[in-house]
């Protein structure tokens, strides 16, 4: 499936750009925990253990996205509709949305 994302020039403040530290700070976070679920199966761990490690992990990017959801909504969104671009941003949120709340 192709999406094409409107991507503005790359001075452009994202919406969030004010919170990029934390971002990368639970980005980080949550690389470890993967990394520690990796660990866990090398090291013949408990199957619930490790299923309730990568629930934690869906939590935590769950967490991160609905984040990038909010800055994009109180953000782009404006920007769009000061563009006249309001429409076209509402779909691209809302397929975005669609996208995460898929699961297996």
């Amino acid at each position: 499936m192709t999406t094409q994302a409107h991507t503005p020039p790359a001075a452009t403040a994202r919406g969030y750009t004010a919170t990029k530290d934390q971002l990368l700070t639970r980005i980080r976070r949550i690389e470890g925990q993967v990394r520690g679920i990796e660990k866990m199966v090398e090291d013949d761990r408990y199957c619930i253990d490790v299923l309730t490690q990568i629930s934690a992990i869906q939590a935590a990017l769950d967490k991160v996205g609905l984040g990038l959801l909010d800055g994009h909504a109180r953000h782009c969104m404006q920007h769009g509709a000061q563009e006249g671009r309001g429409e076209e941003m509402a779909t691209e949120l809302m397929a975005a949305v669609g996208r995460l709340m898929k699961r297996g």
